[in-house]
């Protein structure tokens, strides 16, 4: 069966349907690991960091129902991007008028810590945003290729080494790295198509 975008729906449309508890559980997979990242590049311990990345979820469980895939009105990624920014300000204040009353320091010093700056913590989330999503399609494609093509992409693609040099390392021609790199990074964008769309970074939905 052919599982290409253009047949198959994507993963964020897939999880609008309560019964597809696989949907569900591969969209967790991807984005929870991001989630729980971001939290504790702010500093946020380990129990606290894994309680916010679960209030993530609940509130893309409980809007799901009202995303509708539409690249006209904007990404998936700066929509989670905002209820993460959110959810994190929320944790922090709650925490900050918990401790006020003790003297505590430590949950206002992680507030200043929230950058001001909306821009610079954007472009710090959609870096790790795609070296997530990146890292969640090379698992999933890893085991399709033989490990000289893998490796062939990897050195070229990856480590930014020029197709001669990984041709000596592997043993195999300049031709054959080139086409071992333009397999792998068509099965990659198959996969992201698969995950987000198309359009791999394209959401619309109402809050």
């Amino acid at each position: 069966m052919d599982d290409s975008p253009l047949t198959r729906p994507s993963l964020l449309v897939r999880i609008r349907d309560p019964r597809d508890a696989q949907a569900w559980a591969e969209f967790v997979d991807v984005y929870a690991p991001l989630v729980y990242g971001f939290a504790r590049k702010h500093r946020l311990q380990d129990a606290d960091a894994a309680d916010l990345t679960q209030d993530v979820l609940r509130a893309v469980a409980g809007a799901v129902g009202r995303l509708n895939y539409d690249p006209q009105r904007g990404s998936f990624r700066a929509w989670l991007f905002t209820v993460v920014r959110n959810k994190l300000r929320n944790f922090l204040a709650r925490k900050g008028r918990h401790c006020q009353g003790s003297g505590d320091s430590a949950a206002h010093d992680l507030l200043n810590a929230v950058p001001a700056a909306q821009d610079e913590d954007s472009s710090v989330w959609d870096l790790e945003y795609e070296k997530r999503v990146f890292s969640w399609a090379a698992k999933q494609t890893r085991g399709g290729f033989e490990d000289s093509t893998w490796q062939a992409f990897w050195l070229t693609a990856v480590e930014g080494k020029e197709p001669k040099e990984a041709a000596s390392v592997l043993g195999i021609t300049v031709g054959a790295v080139y086409i071992a790199k333009s397999r792998v990074l068509a099965r990659l964008r198959k996969k992201i198509g698969q995950l987000q769309g198309s359009d791999p970074h394209s959401l619309g939905g109402s809050s």
